[in-house]
């Protein structure tokens, strides 16, 4: 007997297959019962006939109770009106397990309830579409970083220095000395393009930010592309490019899930085309115009990094993913290299969705020995720490670039769901580690 799952079940019109899965509903009473299957790939229809099984099997199919496991063996049927495309005749099938009652009901929840019970919340329809689109979209930056001659390597997650500054550190006892978990793989990165060209990392991250806005986990993953001889449009093309092969992926690939997630799939269409580009100069001036006349509140001036309500402003205004580049140097991590006929920018990007805000930072990154070895100093940074990342602009150093992009952000973006804390499976924010 062949297994098969519900995604599948197209391809088997007429053949006797095994699904096996949980019980996500059932309805019908006196000889015919729809069971409600679903094995994480999708629901599938079993139609239980009482003349088509045995007196054993059809009591046991009364008798199931929400999330009870099983396996249902039958005939498929392609039929358009049903879930997925197609149902199971059934003709036999075996009970693992009657569970106990699901905690977990159709009435409301709050938001506490449900992420204590997270466990069990990823059973439903929603969020199983959640995680599925999440796949998709790693699965498409992988294939499009593959397609252009990356290669996929791994950074530390114990690290001796930040990345980005010291107050947002998680800091560990690491036998007899200090570590700190990672903030980016991004320096680490930066080792592996000047052996292998064009390198991406992919893992997650950690930022011990107090911040509870809908838009920050404490641990989260991010995937950080790498690139020797690169300049600043080569790390925007880059970005735009994989970005929009995504959006293509899931329009083919996740229809169902998008309706589970009543998103539509016009918003996606409308996203995949040229992302306009402006310097952070134009949008400044932008932003401080709408605040003149009204259009939204901002504490934003000239200057200033982008807060939440100006990031909204931007992606509302262009309905699309918006790059802004040569932001001031003040704003920007120290190892951005600085634009050479206006050396008060740095030549970084931020690429800010609507809905989510900043999705991609990216930058061209110093390469100098000696300017950036003044900055490390200039920031108060401990010099030997990084002293392996300085020998990276002593021996070989060239130009080279790259960006890191919150996968979190990105899923809560292009699904519509409104906290990033239901695109992770099990979030880790300020004022949660359980379960």
């Amino acid at each position: 007997m062949q297994n098969v799952r519900i995604q599948d079940l197209s391809h088997h019109d007429g053949e006797v297959v095994r699904l096996r899965g949980w019980l996500y509903n059932s309805r019908g009473k006196g000889k015919l019962l729809f069971l409600l299957l679903r094995d994480g790939s999708g629901i599938c229809q079993c139609v239980t006939l009482k003349a088509n099984v045995s007196e054993e099997d059809f009591l046991a199919a009364k008798g199931l109770t929400q999330e009870s496991s099983m396996e249902v063996v039958g005939t498929v049927k392609l039929d358009e009106r049903a879930p997925g495309g197609a149902e199971l005749q059934v003709q036999s099938l075996h009970v693992h397990q009657v569970a106990e009652p699901f905690p977990i009901r159709k009435k409301e929840h709050g938001p506490g309830f449900l992420m204590d019970h997270r466990h069990l919340w990823l059973r439903s329809k929603r969020q199983m579409a959640l995680l599925r689109v999440r796949h998709r979209v790693i699965s498409s930056f992988r294939e499009y970083l593959d397609q252009q001659g990356f290669f996929c390597v791994d950074s530390p997650i114990f690290t001796p220095n930040a990345c980005e500054g010291t107050s947002t550190l998680f800091e560990t006892d690491y036998f007899d000395g200090k570590a700190y978990l990672t903030q980016s793989g991004q320096l680490y990165g930066e080792a592996s393009a000047m052996a292998l060209g064009k390198i991406y990392v992919f893992g997650p991250t950690f930022r011990a930010e107090k911040s509870k806005t809908r838009r920050h986990l404490t641990e989260f993953w991010m995937l950080e592309p790498e690139i020797a001889f690169a300049d600043l449009t080569e790390v925007c093309d880059l970005a735009e490019g994989m970005l929009r092969y995504t959006i293509e992926q899931i329009l083919e690939r996740n229809q169902q899930d998008l309706a589970d997630l009543d998103r539509d799939p016009e918003v996606l269409k409308g996203w995949n085309r040229d992302f306009p580009r402006l310097k952070y100069d134009d949008a400044a001036a932008m932003l401080m115009k709408w605040q003149a006349d009204g259009s939204y509140e901002s504490d934003f001036k000239p200057g200033d990094d982008l807060g939440a309500p100006d990031e909204t402003m931007l992606g509302e205004h262009y309905g699309c993913p918006v790059m802004v580049t040569h932001w001031p140097h003040e704003v920007k991590a120290f190892y951005m290299k600085r634009d050479e006929e206006d050396p008060s920018k740095a030549l970084g990007v931020d690429i800010i969705a609507p809905t989510a805000g900043e999705i991609v930072g990216g930058a061209v990154r110093e390469e100098s020995y000696e300017v950036l070895k003044a900055r490390i100093e200039e920031h108060e940074l401990p010099l030997e720490a990084f002293q392996w990342y300085l020998d990276l602009r002593r021996y070989g150093t060239v130009p080279h670039g790259g960006f890191g992009l919150g996968l979190e952000r990105t899923v809560s973006w292009l699904t519509g769901v409104e906290h990033v804390r239901e695109c992770i499976p099990f979030p880790r924010t300020l004022q949660r580690i359980y379960p």
